[in-house]
């Protein structure tokens, strides 16, 4: 043996059976709580009304197989009453098998959505909280486009693990119902040259037919596995590249990069059409041999049983009720070969999911501890006991450990308006630490005790919808009345927009940059915050319109605490003091100059 180190969380080396053991493990510790989750109940009476109408189902396969015989004895006895009979009968069947197959559909699908449902609101729950969905982007493991594996990904794992259940438990109830059926009409048989006698040899026939399949069909769809999971990947990384283009179509129409994008969308796919063609190849042998063997199921039961009705030992309808038995246990137990292509979409979905959720787990972890003093591996973020900001002995790194900002020691108090300037990297990494969305580092940031901050982006985020709605965000749209709204987008400069409340459109489009930032302040106006913390949030501005919207923000906000980045000298007027992180000569890493003198006392 030999000894190998792994990542943290990774599964060890173990056999195929354990490896197998320890998803099926993780996936039921994700998935499996919807039964025992809060609608509960509906979870389980819809799963038992499925499980119900399986047997249903297996019942009227059972009666069927009756009629089969029944039907085919009054043809070889030319018998018109028992015929007519037989018809009768079966129109009972087929309207009852129309109902029961409908119903089941029915519940089958409202299990799917609901689980669906269920799940997707677990993920997008640790997806969209405390800032994950950001740091996700900036963190190993196997996590891209996490949209995709939300939407479609746990889509596919919840409707195909259902079907797959479903056609499973019909398999196990079908085999042990024409088992016992295929044994009671099959009499025995002699092997040939010998005295040997085999009581119910078409049972043992359906079970070496059916296993010879399966062990053929199994190594010949292998590689369909492998295939199926990276061709998914693919396809997920090809919508996602779409997507990102349509988000940026301005700003790559008036930089002329479509044939970047062309270039890079025919990249992707040319990956794409790799990865089917591999599918492909993996398809050609598990098809093939399929076609054959379900060709020949129809006709090896009656070749098997044939001697026997031409000796006079069974009737027409008994050689063709074991015909069909023989057909239906061997479709049973060819389930895992039938089920191969599903098997393999599901595991490859499941993955997908599986992976997001754990990484996710990880992340929510980290922010649970960097809540707890004493963690040297992250930024510890809490509420202080006294109104101010203390940054103390804050370090913040990148994800892989390299330093960006080194022993920030920092206070700022009540009603103190701050510039923070120097490296524009090293600034953003501050404000997405103070906000909670870098914990990447060490030290203590003390927010202001119950006085939330109001963060604003360089470029706020406007949702569809109404104009109202994106003023109001991320508020619902009646937090604000009509005429609080025009006077704040009057003091943002937004005059010509008020007309347009009611308005429904993609405002982050359809409107210029600078007029978005507008919108930031307009917001700004309407929540009057005690602190905000900007992150160049004027930078498409004018001098003379920057400079009138940061009066207008002191004359109507005059005890807001402001913090805003910003790199131009233009702005010091606005601010009684300012922090400036330089980078250090040899380039390693960031640190503060002792530049926290009062603006105000600079000589001019």
């Amino acid at each position: 043996g030999y000894a190998m180190s792994a990542p943290p969380g990774a599964i060890p080396p173990a056999g195929a059976f354990r490896r197998r053991y320890l998803f099926l493990r993780r996936w039921l510790r994700l998935a499996g709580p919807y039964w025992n989750s809060g609608p509960k109940w509906r979870a389980r009476s819809v799963s038992a009304a499925l499980v119900a109408l399986t047997v249903a189902q297996v019942g009227l396969a059972i009666w069927t197989n009756y009629w089969n015989r029944a039907l085919f004895d009054a043809l070889e006895a030319r018998s018109t009453a028992r015929f007519v009979a037989q018809i009768g009968v079966f129109v009972v069947i087929f309207a009852l098998t129309m109902a029961v197959t409908a119903l089941h559909l029915h519940v089958k699908r409202q299990l799917q959505i609901d689980w669906r449902r269920w799940l997707t609101e677990r993920l997008l729950g640790q997806w969209m909280t405390h800032g994950s969905h950001d740091q996700l982007q900036h963190t190993a493991g196997e996590h891209d486009n996490p949209d995709g594996r939300i939407a479609d990904d746990i889509h596919v794992v919840t409707e195909v693990a259902i079907a797959l259940v479903h056609t499973l438990l019909f398999s196990v109830l079908i085999l042990g119902s024409f088992v016992d059926i295929l044994l009671s009409v099959s009499g025995t048989a002699t092997v040939p040259g010998t005295a040997l006698a085999v009581p119910g040899y078409m049972v043992v026939l359906a079970f070496v037919y059916a296993g010879v399949g399966t062990g053929l069909g199994l190594l010949l769809a292998r590689p369909l596995v492998r295939s199926t999971n990276r061709l998914q990947a693919l396809e997920a990384n090809f919508r996602f590249g779409l997507a990102r283009s349509r988000e940026n179509a301005e700003a790559i129409a008036l930089m002329q990069g479509e044939p970047v994008e062309r270039e890079r969308a025919s990249r992707q796919f040319a990956e794409l059409e790799l990865g089917w063609n591999r599918q492909t190849v993996a398809y050609l042998g598990i098809v093939s041999f399929s076609a054959g063997y379900g060709a020949l199921l129809p006709v090896f039961p009656i070749l098997l049983a044939a001697p026997q009705y031409i000796a006079g030992a069974m009737t027409l309808g008994v050689l063709m009720q074991a015909a069909q038995a023989f057909q239906r246990l061997t479709s049973a137990l060819s389930w895992p070969i039938d089920s191969l292509g599903d098997l393999a979409r599901w595991k490859a979905s499941a993955e997908r999911v599986l992976s997001l959720h754990d990484d996710l787990v990880t992340l929510e972890i980290e922010a649970r501890a960097s809540a707890l003093p004493g963690d040297g591996q992250r930024i510890q973020r809490r509420e202080g006991t006294q109104p101010e900001l203390v940054l103390r002995a804050l370090s913040i790194a990148e994800p892989d450990g390299r330093i960006i900002v080194e022993a920030l020691d920092a206070t700022v108090t009540r009603g103190e308006r701050v510039l923070i300037g120097g490296d524009a990297n090293a600034a953003v990494a501050l404000f997405k630490a103070v906000a909670g969305l870098w914990p990447w580092g060490q030290g203590e940031v003390l927010l202001p005790h119950g006085k939330p901050i109001y963060y604003m982006p360089q470029r706020p985020f406007v949702p569809e919808g109404t104009l109202r709605a994106a003023l109001s965000y991320p508020l619902p749209p009646g937090s604000f009345d009509d005429a609080r709204m025009r006077d704040a987008m009057q003091c943002a400069g937004l005059a010509w927009l008020v007309t347009r409340l009611g308005e429904s459109e993609q405002w982050g489009q359809t409107l210029p940059s600078r007029t978005l930032q507008r919108i930031g302040f307009a917001r700004l106006f309407l929540h009057r915050p005690a602190w905000v913390f900007m992150e160049e949030a004027s930078s498409t501005f004018e001098p003379k319109g920057e400079d009138a919207m940061f009066r207008t923000l002191h004359e109507r906000l005059p005890a807001t605490t402001v913090l805003t980045i910003g790199f131009h000298a233009e702005l010091e007027r606005h601010h009684t003091r300012r922090i400036a992180l330089t980078r250090a000569g040899d380039g390693r890493y960031l640190f503060r100059r002792a530049d926290l003198c009062l603006l105000e006392d600079r000589p001019s």
